[in-house]
């Protein structure tokens, strides 16, 4: 995470068991970066849910 590599860390996260309270966020990043257009299809917006996500590993595991 510190070396920014977002996507990695976080589809790493998403294999793992128990995530807590932030087990949707990390998921939904998980899913806005495998497969960009179903989120946006839902309406939801990608780039928001990969924050989110960034957010959801800092919060759990630290920097």
């Amino acid at each position: 995470m510190a070396a920014g590599h977002w996507q990695e860390a976080i589809r790493v996260a998403a294999r793992f068991p128990q995530l807590g309270a932030e087990r949707a966020a990390i998921l939904d990043a998980h899913g806005a970066y495998t497969n960009p257009r179903f989120f946006a299809q839902l309406g939801k917006d990608v780039e928001t849910l990969k924050r989110a996500g960034q957010r959801a590993l800092v919060l759990k595991y630290g920097d």
